[in-house]
């Protein structure tokens, strides 16, 4: 058979090889893809059992916040809650908003799966990690949904249950995409469609992170307006931009209201976003500005060769915004 030291010089020379393809493909795509999760996801799709009787004895509905109606569709509808009462809650909670027609968990766009396993593996509990869906979770009606009173108060109700449940000081939010900017509404609380949210929850939001949210409007509604997503009411219309002014007028009633003052949305606020995001389009700007990012931010990671959809993987980096408060 001869030396086995030549063999030996090419199978290091092909490891290092590897190595350095892996290392810079993991640079480019910023380790989305290669970070470790658990084989099999702890949390359980629905509302813990402790949760539901919480919530009933308590004043809220919990059928609608566990969305019991999603059950017959891969189900997904919800997670969070305590399994047994003596579990001990020693984190922010952390509650999850996904964008238009996406759902809690699974689903055909994901969910939030991917991320609640991350934050499983870094010692986050059941008691610890919430979401609940608003919207009919169906892609085909994604053209349909609007920042309505019905939609950002659910999110808003879910919050409140989530705060009292725990006994927590302040939670974590997480959100994607139309998430973003129903949650900041959520958060901000005042008047919507002629009803009171409420005061604004800003001292009881510790992290406020949005990814790929249209804080701004969408590109794409400028040449859609007559879509409902799109309307200039409570859509997503980006307005018109007079270039003598430098200036947008018309722009979403619903949107203008959140940019009119700035850094609500909790002590610590962070934007993620990409610039190939293919649904905002054009690097996510809308005329001069970058609409993925919302007033009075502390700070934002800009991401490159990342979708719409896959932004939620960046979820090593939200984590550390999360509980670090840091950009890595």
């Amino acid at each position: 058979f001869g030396t086995t030291q030549q063999p030996l010089q090419n199978k290091r020379t092909q490891q290092h090889s590897t190595m350095v393809a892996l290392i810079t493909t993991c640079q480019i795509l910023l380790c989305l893809s290669a970070l470790p999760l658990p084989a099999v996801l702890a949390i359980d799709s629905g509302l813990t059992s402790h949760f539901r009787l919480w919530l009933s004895n308590n004043g809220f509905n919990a059928a609608a916040l566990a969305r019991d109606d999603l059950a017959a569709a891969a189900s997904g509808g919800s997670f969070g809650g305590r399994r047994a009462a003596t579990d001990r809650v020693t984190r922010d909670p952390a509650i999850f908003v996904h964008g238009n027609s996406d759902r809690a968990l699974g689903g055909e766009m994901g969910g939030w799966t991917k991320a609640v396993a991350y934050f499983e593996s870094r010692g986050y509990s059941s008691a610890e990690l919430y979401a609940t869906t608003w919207g009919p979770a169906d892609k085909s009606k994604a053209r349909e949904q609007t920042h309505s009173f019905a939609y950002v108060s659910h999110i808003r109700q879910f919050i409140l249950a989530v705060l009292r449940y725990t006994g927590a000081r302040k939670v974590d939010i997480v959100s994607h995409s139309m998430g973003v900017t129903l949650a900041r509404k959520a958060i901000k609380g005042g008047l919507l469609d002629g009803q009171n949210l409420g005061e604004p929850l800003t001292s009881r939001v510790d992290t406020f992170v949005g990814m790929a949210g249209g804080n701004y409007g969408l590109t794409n509604c400028f040449l859609a307006p007559l879509l409902k997503t799109c309307n200039s009411r409570d859509g997503f219309y980006p307005g018109v931009f007079n270039p003598l002014l430098q200036q947008v007028t018309g722009r979403s009633r619903f949107l203008n209201d959140m940019l009119q003052k700035p850094g609500f949305e909790g002590a610590h606020r962070y934007a993620i976003w990409s610039v190939d995001d293919e649904l905002l389009t054009l690097g996510c700007i809308v005329y001069t500005t970058v609409t993925c990012r919302f007033p009075g931010m502390t700070a934002e990671k800009r991401l490159t060769g990342v979708k719409h959809l896959e932004v939620k993987n960046a979820y090593n980096v939200y984590y550390r915004m999360v509980t670090d408060h840091v950009v890595p």
